[in-house]
């Protein structure tokens, strides 16, 4: 199904962070939203996953129930005493319920997808005791529970090793076989060129929206680095209607 976005305005801080964006998301796609700091990209993410109020304009053809989202590390609490199956075992919640046990199937559900993004070994560790890397594995596997049509990755590479980036490559690629529409948030314009199809550049405003190689030019990146920077704060509101 495709992902309408009608003249998006979103709000961050009291002021306009995503606003006029118009873009369609086809089912299957593989798409990364990139632009400079400030730009609204994940705030843009957080309004496809149901975690921020639309202020103007509409998303249509997106089901909260068809999602999966993978916030960045920063926003999980690793402080709360859970083991990596516990907390992977938390994607079966949607279908299971918060206070329903987990049962023998459930259990071999969690400890296959711990070994898919290769943690097979660490079902009990602690998570405060994971390293970046591994921390990023288990909230894949989470993902992989959550077993969606359409997965939300924010900043998904973000300070991690290499190898642990590489192999899961290999899972969001699956997804893509599979025709999954998956959207990732990156700052990464080289992986960006390297794996993924469609990229959305967003400076407040969209910049360019298509195929990774027509957007991310040279001129195109310049442009989003200098409207962003040339953001006024106090300026008024700028309304446009849809077309």
């Amino acid at each position: 199904m495709t992902i309408e976005l009608n003249n998006l305005t979103l709000i961050y801080d009291k002021h306009p962070a995503v606003h006029h964006l118009s873009a369609a998301i086809e089912g299957g796609d593989l798409l990364a939203i990139v632009g400079p700091n400030g730009a609204g990209k994940s705030t843009l993410l957080n309004a496809l996953a149901g975690l921020r109020t639309v202020e103007q304009g509409k998303i249509t053809g997106l089901n909260p129930d068809d999602v999966a989202y993978l916030p960045q590390q920063t926003q999980i609490d690793r402080s709360f005493p859970l083991t990596v199956t516990e907390l992977v075992a938390t994607g079966l919640w949607q279908r299971i319920g918060f206070h329903q046990s987990i049962g023998n199937k459930h259990q071999t559900q969690c400890e296959q997808a711990i070994a898919a993004v290769g943690l097979k070994g660490f079902e009990q560790r602690m998570i405060n005791t994971l390293s970046g890397g591994q921390m990023q594995r288990v909230l894949f596997a989470r993902v992989l529970l959550q077993d969606r049509p359409i997965v939300l990755l924010d900043e998904p590479f973000n300070a991690i090793d290499a190898q642990t980036i590489a192999d899961l490559t290999r899972v969001i690629q699956c997804w893509h076989k599979d025709q999954r529409t998956v959207v990732m948030v990156s700052h990464d314009l080289e992986y960006v060129r390297q794996h993924c199809p469609k990229t959305l550049l967003l400076a407040r405003e969209p910049i360019g929206f298509g195929s990774t190689q027509d957007v991310l030019t040279t001129d195109n990146i310049k442009r989003a680095q200098g409207m962003v920077e040339a953001f006024d704060e106090s300026a008024p509101w700028c309304r446009k209607e849809a077309a």
